[in-house]
């Protein structure tokens, strides 16, 4: 039986495109638009995510944060990408493929977010739709899962219209801001088209 590793071990992932958006891996360079935009969108954001920490905007907490992502990419466990509007190179927003398993799995979870400038505008669909030719094609997963809050609308129609489909509940499954929090699972695999 072959392991699959990622052909990207130890070299940083492309830059990906699709629709009008760009996915590129973090650098610190992107630290003060990156601050700024989490900072604009912090009462859009708060209701969907973890308790941001209390050095969460800090510069120091994003340089661990792009090290982080850098030793997650050369061990093939995560592909954080920030997502830019191609035309203006404006950041938007974020899509990471973390939890990566190999071996018989071959698998990985998707979670995104967008800045409350940019919502409903079609940007994430096209971030997902994005990241699905990497996942599958150069990286040879098999599964790639989701999870959102039952009440996240726009996450359940953006998943549904990138081709994940729903497989269950998981219940009290994420600690979204400060309460743990049932979640609907969905799943798109490299051969659902």
């Amino acid at each position: 039986m072959v392991f699959l590793r990622s052909p990207f071990a130890r070299d940083l992932p492309p830059i990906l495109m699709q629709d009008g958006v760009e996915l590129r891996v973090p650098e610190m360079a992107d630290y003060e638009t990156w601050a700024a935009l989490r900072l604009e969108s912090r009462a859009f954001l708060v209701p969907w995510e973890p308790a941001w920490p209390q050095d969460d905007l800090t510069r120091t907490a994003f340089r661990s944060r792009v090290k982080r992502y850098i030793r997650d990419i050369e061990s093939d466990s995560a592909y954080p990408f920030f997502v830019y509007r191609a035309h203006d190179d404006r950041l938007m927003g974020a899509i990471t493929l973390s939890n990566v398993r190999r071996g018989v799995a071959q698998a990985g979870s998707v979670g995104y977010w967008i800045g409350s400038p940019f919502v409903r505008q079609g940007y994430m669909t096209s971030a997902l739709n994005a990241l699905m030719p990497f996942a599958f094609g150069h990286l040879h997963l098999h599964r790639i899962e989701a999870a959102c809050l039952p009440v996240n609308q726009a996450s359940i129609r953006l998943l549904t219209k990138c081709e994940f489909r729903q497989e269950g509940l998981a219940r009290r499954y994420l600690k979204i801001n400060g309460r743990w929090e049932d979640h609907l699972l969905f799943a798109r695999l490299a051969d659902d088209r």
